[in-house]
């Protein structure tokens, strides 16, 4: 697995869930139940992940819609 990105941003995880699957990538959101557990203070971020297969793919994908994985 391959990690894409991080957030706290509930709306740019969705989309950017939504874009991929669209594409027939994938998709795989870890530490969700972790970072709702923590609160609203931000320490814990979502990771998008997508298999090692689907990465290069993904990254095209993301970067053509304007996305920073930064």
């Amino acid at each position: 697995m391959v990690e894409l990105l991080r957030t706290n941003d509930p709306v740019r995880l969705s989309w950017l869930t939504a874009l991929l699957k669209d594409s027939s990538i994938e998709v795989f959101v870890l530490d969700s139940h972790a970072s709702v557990i923590e609160g609203s203070i931000g320490a814990i971020q979502r990771r998008l992940m997508v298999g090692d297969d689907d990465a290069p793919a993904a990254r095209r994908l993301l970067a053509a819609a304007g996305e920073s994985m930064a």
